[in-house]
């Protein structure tokens, strides 16, 4: 789906993409009004750096800004009361589950001794204290169509040819954009060094840059250029790194050097027998924390410490993070998604995260299966709806819930596309994609402020952040309302929604606006609030 993966989106991405016990306790709701989204409203003063960082949790009336109405959930309905643990399963890329802020909220496997080597809870899986790891040592990946090139065995003749089209394309495409990248890597690096002299320190604001007044050549042309690069809300040392990594990968693809590799060998599985599940191990951070950058991203979104001084907040305040590491720097197998859904459902979780996502899947039906045993067991499964701007309703997007893109086999699935913090005709994302049958609903994906590795927080943007912020809304239901389904939460985030009825940019053309309503099949941004509204209507 995205050749940037998982589904996460950086600053230079969009250059490219241009470029237990607790029992429930009742929440009185009597004489409460549902949120509905003002006709006319706009920011009135730019947004805060405190409010950037948790914008997902403000309101659209009071603060003007479409997030989900977090806080006032937790200050109206929620304050004084108690949910039950919920564990939510982040099927990812890995989490540091030695961070400061998600060390506290970490599931752990009681029924296993940690350190003996022996499967103590006999579920197949060695000293799985916090999860399971199912790449082993394993970072990078091909992508699931150079998967293919190199064994056409896998799909049918139409399917291999598609993706040797693709492929083709791609080299294509890098041999363009190569001579680009290379461009704008030395615009940065130049750019750069003029106004680190010009200012005297090394990091500096758009705002810094905006107000220079130079008639220094040098100067107005690294104005010009840093307030271009720096408009794309990625501090300029991570956009040097993500367009070098581009770069690289732009040679490697010109080069054929993914076809000639076989990263999985390493592994020693056999990732096109489903009955082959004895590969892995316990290290659900992996050999690298520099690779689980987005794992740990997506687990603090859902389930970061509230109210600790340290970083920004997690959605929800009662919930244990179990972890699968399933998704490389590449494409996901099947294999592993398939197991690594099975894993967390068997080991109770009752929300998975899935923020990855890609445009083949030859052995489709394990994942299918999978996501049917979660229905079967009421577990919810929240996934990215993808960030290439693309209608998925048309364009191929696993997993899914359809086998022809119309009628559901599962109703536990809830696809999320990606909402921007500026609420009016941009409030769409430019990369989300859209569906008006296979999007559910929008939450908030543009920058996005939580967890990274080794103590640290990052802002991050994509459908893979905004699948989180739905998944701590279900969490959270699911903690104060037990007793209902996932089925009955899917529809709750969807019903509960607050309505835009307006036109809106899609896929970052001004030229291309429609009705949000035609976006997703609910036309709704999720609101906790009015969640917590429905879900005690519901649950009596």
């Amino acid at each position: 789906m995205n050749t940037i993966k998982p589904i996460y989106i950086s600053a230079f991405a969009f250059l490219v993409l241009v470029g237990c016990g607790t029992s429930k306790q009742v929440v009185n709701t009597t004489g409460l009004v549902a949120i509905s989204a003002p006709l006319n409203i706009s920011k009135k003063a730019p947004i805060t750096e405190n409010d950037l960082q948790r914008w997902s949790h403000l309101d659209i009336v009071t603060d003007t800004i479409p997030g989900m109405s977090v806080d006032r959930a937790y200050t109206e309905l929620l304050k004084g009361k108690k949910g039950v643990p919920v564990i939510v399963g982040i099927l990812d890329s890995g989490v540091d589950i030695e961070h400061e802020d998600l060390k506290s909220v970490l599931w752990t496997n009681t029924k296993e001794i940690a350190g003996n080597g022996i499967d103590d809870d006999k579920n197949g899986y060695i000293d799985d204290i916090h999860g399971w790891n199912f790449l082993g040592d394993i970072t990078k990946e091909n992508l699931e169509y150079e998967r293919i090139i190199k064994d056409k065995t896998l799909v049918d003749e139409a399917t291999y040819q598609a993706a040797k089209a693709l492929n083709d394309k791609k080299v294509a495409d890098a041999v363009a954009g190569k001579t680009r990248s290379e461009q704008m890597l030395e615009a940065i690096v130049s750019g750069d060094a003029v106004l680190v002299k010009h200012f005297g320190k090394p990091v500096y604001t758009i705002e810094e840059v905006t107000a220079i007044v130079s008639q220094e050549p040098a100067t107005q042309k690294s104005k010009a250029t840093m307030q271009q690069m720096l408009s794309y809300g990625l501090p300029i040392a991570d956009l040097k790194v993500a367009v070098q990594k581009q770069l690289e990968e732009q040679v490697a693809l010109i080069n054929g050097d993914h076809l000639k590799t076989d990263y999985r060998k390493v592994l020693g599985d056999n990732p096109n027998d489903i009955t082959d599940t004895k590969y892995g191990n316990n290290n659900v951070m992996g050999p690298d924390k520099n690779e689980i950058l987005h794992g740990t991203h997506v687990a603090g979104i859902v389930a970061q410490t509230r109210n600790n001084t340290l970083g920004g907040d997690g959605v929800a305040n009662n919930v244990q993070i179990l972890t699968i590491r399933a998704v490389p720097d590449g494409d996901e197998y099947d294999k592993d998604i398939a197991l690594g859904i099975r894993y967390a459902v068997d080991n109770g979780a009752k929300v998975i995260n899935g923020s990855f996502g890609k445009s083949f899947s030859p052995h489709k039906q394990w994942v299918y299966d999978a996501i049917k045993y979660a229905e079967k067991k009421d577990v919810l499964f929240v996934h990215a709806a993808g960030n290439d701007a693309k209608d998925i309703d048309y364009a191929e997007n696993f997993p899914n819930d359809s086998e022809d893109k119309v009628k559901e086999f599962a109703d536990n699935v809830l696809t999320i596309g990606a909402l921007n913090y500026e609420y009016g005709n941009k409030v769409v994302a430019r990369f989300s994609n859209i569906g008006k049958i296979n999007v559910d609903v929008f939450a908030p994906g543009v920058k996005i402020y939580a967890t990274t590795p080794n103590n640290t927080y990052k802002y991050l943007q994509g459908t893979s952040m905004a699948a989180p912020n739905a998944a701590g809304v279900a969490a959270l239901i699911r903690s104060y309302y037990p007793k209902l389904s996932a089925k009955q939460v899917k529809h709750i985030l969807m019903d509960s929604g607050i309505a835009i009825s307006t036109d809106v940019i899609v896929g970052g053309k001004a030229t291309d606006t429609r009705s949000f309503s035609t976006l997703s099949q609910s036309g709704k941004i999720i609101n906790a609030y009015n969640a917590f509204l429905m879900a005690e209507k519901m649950s009596k």
